[in-house]
C-alpha cells in the first residue's frame, strides 16, 4: 500500500523525505489532541474494596477474683440490757404481814378448762396454758393492799421464746392493774391497765437478771408506798415507777402465751412484809 497526502491541491506521495516529514507532524498533532481529549475526562473514583472478616484475637480466660475477706451478714441489733443502781431492797422490808406456802387454795381462783388450767401442787400454785396466744390469771381473794414490800418465787417449767410471766399487783374489781412482766428471752416490762386502756410505765427491756427459758427460777420483789413503786428480780434492782393511777388493790399471778407452744409457770414462797422508807 502506498500513501500519499494532499498539499495545495497537489498529491504527493508519502514516501518522499518531504512527505514523510509531514505525515510525522500530521499524526503528531493527532496524537496530542487524543490526549488531550483523554486528559479532560475525569477518572473514575475507584470503589472501595470489599470488607473482609478479620477474626478477632481469641478473648483471654478470665481470672477469678480473690475475695479475701468476704462480707458476712449484718448481726441482728438487741437492745442494750437493763443496768440500774443497786438498791438494798431489805432495807425497805417491814414487818410480815402475810406468808403462803400455797399448801391451801381457799384465798386463790382455781380452774380448769380444756386449754388452761390454775392448780394447787405441793406447796405451789401451777398455771398451766395450752392453748396459742392464750392468757390466763389467778388473783388472790384477800388482803387488799395499798403500800406493800412483796415476794414470790416463779419457776419456768415450759417457757420459750416471748411467752410472758410474772404478777399484778394493785388489781381492782374493774378489771384495773398493774403488770410485772418477764419474758422467756430475758426482757422485763411493766404495763398499766386503767380506764380501758393500756399504759407502758416501763417498756420491754432486756435484763441479765432474767433467765432465759425454762427451767429455770427467778425471786420477784416490788416495793410500793403512794406513788412510788420499785421492782427487783433476785435482790437486784430493775426500775423505778412513779404514778398514783391504782393506790390499792389485790395481788395476782399470770402467764401469757406468745405462740405454739404450751406455757407452765409455778409460782411458790409468797412473803408480804410492811413498805418502810
Amino acid at each position: 500500500m502506498r500513501l500519499f497526502y494532499i498539499d495545495k491541491g497537489n498529491v504527493i506521495p508519502a514516501v518522499t523525505p518531504k512527505g514523510i516529514i509531514r505525515w510525522a507532524m500530521i499524526m503528531l498533532v493527532l496524537l496530542l489532541a487524543v490526549f488531550g481529549l483523554c486528559a479532560c475526562i475525569a477518572a473514575p473514583t475507584p470503589l472501595p474494596p470489599e470488607p473482609t472478616n478479620t477474626p478477632l484475637p481469641p478473648t483471654s480466660t478470665p481470672t477469678p477474683t480473690i475475695v479475701w475477706f468476704p462480707p458476712t451478714s449484718t448481726p441482728t441489733t438487741f437492745s442494750t440490757p437493763l443496768v440500774t443502781p443497786t438498791l438494798d431492797v431489805k432495807a425497805g422490808a417491814g414487818a410480815i404481814l402475810l406468808s403462803d406456802d400455797f399448801s391451801q387454795g381457799e384465798a386463790w381462783n382455781l380452774s380448769q378448762t380444756s386449754t388452761a388450767s390454775i392448780a394447787l401442787g405441793v406447796n405451789e400454785l401451777t398455771l398451766a396454758l395450752h392453748q396459742p396466744k392464750g392468757y390466763v390469771y389467778s388473783l388472790r381473794r384477800e388482803p387488799l393492799l395499798d403500800d406493800f414490800y412483796l415476794e414470790i418465787t416463779a419457776s419456768p417449767n415450759l417457757c420459750r421464746d416471748g411467752d410472758e410471766y410474772g404478777l399484778l399487783l394493785r388489781a381492782s374489781p374493774y378489771t384495773e392493774f398493774y403488770r410485772y412482766s418477764l419474758s422467756c428471752d430475758g426482757q422485763v416490762r411493766l404495763d398499766k391497765y386503767f380506764q380501758g386502756k393500756v399504759y407502758f410505765p416501763q417498756p420491754a427491756t432486756l435484763s441479765g437478771d432474767v433467765p432465759p427459758g425454762a427451767p429455770s427460777s427467778s425471786r420477784l420483789a416490788v416495793w410500793a408506798k403512794g406513788r412510788e413503786m420499785r421492782f427487783y428480780i433476785n435482790d437486784r434492782h430493775q426500775f423505778t415507777v412513779s404514778d398514783g393511777s391504782l393506790r390499792a388493790g389485790s395481788i395476782g399471778v399470770f402467764i401469757r402465751s406468745d405462740g405454739e407452744n404450751d406455757l407452765t409457770v409455778s409460782f411458790s414462797d409468797l412473803v408480804i412484809r410492811e413498805a418502810q422508807e
